[in-house]
Order: C-alpha cells, then sequence, then structure tokens
C-alpha cells in the first residue's frame, strides 16, 4: 500500500509544473517520510477506531437499526 501511495503521489509531484526546486525538495523528503511512517500509523488509526466503536457501541448500534420509514399497516 506503501508503494501504491508513494508512486501515485510522486507522478502528481512530478507533473506539477509550477513548483520551483525548493518547494520540489521539500515536496520530496514530505513524501518519504509520509511513506515510510505510513505502516506505522495505519494499525494506529485503526485501534483508535475500535476503540471509538466500542466506546460508543450503543449508538451506533441503535443507528444501523433505525426503522425504514413508512407506514406500519398490518
Amino acid at each position: 500500500m506503501a508503494s501504491c501511495f508513494f508512486n501515485q503521489w510522486l507522478v502528481f509531484f512530478l507533473a506539477d509544473e509550477d513548483m520551483d526546486s525548493q518547494q520540489r525538495f521539500y515536496s520530496t523528503i514530505a513524501l518519504v517520510i509520509a511513506t515510510i511512517l505510513w505502516p506505522i500509523i495505519v494499525p494506529f488509526a485503526y485501534l483508535e477506531l475500535l476503540k471509538f466503536q466500542k466506546k460508543h457501541k450503543d449508538i451506533i448500534d441503535l443507528l444501523i437499526n433505525v426503522p425504514k420509514g413508512g407506514s406500519y399497516d398490518e
């Protein structure tokens, strides 16, 4: 996943003709750092998502199981 991320953003950076050499250098550094940190950050983000889901499980279940609008003719 990190290699796909790196390749796509590298194409964006190379296609941008409005950047000067200093901006291109800093953008490349940011891209390399983001690519290196990607495998570290994603698991932590997933754990935060799981913690959020566990904390708000009752509300999430309520929202998932909301009855559809309409008449209840029986």
